[in-house]
């Protein structure tokens, strides 16, 4: 009822739009999601094919990937902030969520972290990349640790986004998928706040250099080019 308020058992696309946006997954996945979703190609979603979304965003919020084979898998249901309560990701609902980094490991990060030379608390893509090419992890899914450890897109780690970057790379390690989007439980206490960044303009030039790839990821184009030195 939600999203459907003229109550036709259809939803359409700019209704849909609107609610999927509150999963927190970007515009590329929820635009793969509509795709395998809106059958037709009408634009429009019946109640199944809306079932097939929310089933698919589910499926994205856990990390698996975004594909019609994913429908049969058990996944926790989908994730939305409802932009009506006051909550939203930034509120009290995250805050209260105790951080998934634990002490003790916080401890491990922090030290690698200092032994890598952090300029004003903070490392460069260049400082992080070996770190994350020691992993042997595969390029894409190093590529996605760093896209969400860099939570504030400043192509910088600071402590709490390495110790993300971190954490994500011992789960890839254990063979836990590596989530499309930073569940709130991971992202660090020190960020957990209205989502409003005054130092994001200044950015925007700095970007333009890595304007083939889509999103600024300053190491995943270095990753892809080094990582045969590392065989």
């Amino acid at each position: 009822p939600q999203v459907d308020s003229a109550n036709a058992g259809r939803v359409l696309a700019s209704d849909a739009a609107v609610f999927l946006k509150k999963s927190g997954l970007t515009d590329l996945v929820l635009g793969k999601i509509w795709d395998l979703a809106d059958t037709d190609g009408k634009g429009i979603l019946n109640k199944q094919e809306f079932f097939v979304a929310l089933r698919l965003v589910a499926c994205a919020q856990n990390g698996l990937d975004v594909s019609l084979n994913s429908l049969n898998l058990p996944v926790p249901p989908p994730r939305f902030t409802d932009t009506n309560s006051p909550l939203l990701l930034s509120g009290t609902a995250s805050s209260d969520v105790p951080w998934a980094v634990k002490l003790e490991d916080k401890a491990k990060y922090d030290a690698i972290f200092d032994s890598l030379n952090p300029v004003n608390g903070l490392l460069s893509g260049d400082k992080v990349k070996p770190v994350l090419l020691n992993s042997k992890l595969p390029v894409d899914i190093l590529g996605r640790v760093w896209e969400l450890s860099d939570i504030d897109r400043d192509g910088m780690l600071d402590r709490d986004e390495f110790a993300v970057a971190m954490f994500l790379v011992y789960c890839a390690l254990e063979k836990e998928p590596v989530p499309m989007s930073l569940p709130a439980a991971l992202v660090p206490p020190s960020k957990r706040k209205p989502v409003s960044v005054p130092g994001a303009m200044p950015l925007i030039p700095s970007a333009t250099s890595t304007k083939d790839s889509h999103q600024p990821l300053p190491p995943v184009g270095i990753l892809a080019a080094k990582t045969p030195l590392t065989q």
